[in-house]
């Protein structure tokens, strides 16, 4: 079993910026790409972005192209969302999810160990 806990979510203002921490135990992190979805109220999950096991590839919701950014400490057993320049829209839960194998994945499908979610709440 691989156990993901989310951090670093929280309320910020429209514009500013916030880190997202993921912390895996439990197994080998550096097997799983990672990803991280999210999901708001009345809405379907859905996939932001995705790093492989090396963090040599990467993918991007449209959404977030050139506003967020994720990266992946093999030797912390972490992986980081860097949100800047957010929007109201941004608002959701935030969940991590670790997918067994080389690539990431945008479908929830895909993944087979999942975070509890984190709040993050952008205030226009």
């Amino acid at each position: 079993q691989l156990e993901l806990v989310e951090s670093g979510g929280g309320l910020v203002q429209a514009g500013g910026s916030l880190r997202l921490s993921c912390a895996a135990s439990g197994r080998t992190f550096s097997f799983y790409a990672m990803g991280w979805f999210r999901q708001a109220p009345g809405k379907e999950r859905e996939g932001v972005v995705g790093i492989s096991v090396s963090g040599g590839t990467t993918y991007y919701a449209d959404s977030v192209k050139d506003r967020f950014t994720i990266s992946r400490d093999n030797a912390k057993n972490t992986v980081y969302l860097q949100m800047n320049s957010l929007k109201a829209e941004d608002t959701a839960v935030y969940y991590c999810a670790a997918k067994n194998g080389y690539r990431p994945a945008p479908t929830s499908g895909s993944y087979d160990y999942w975070g509890q979610g984190t709040q993050v709440t952008v205030s226009s």
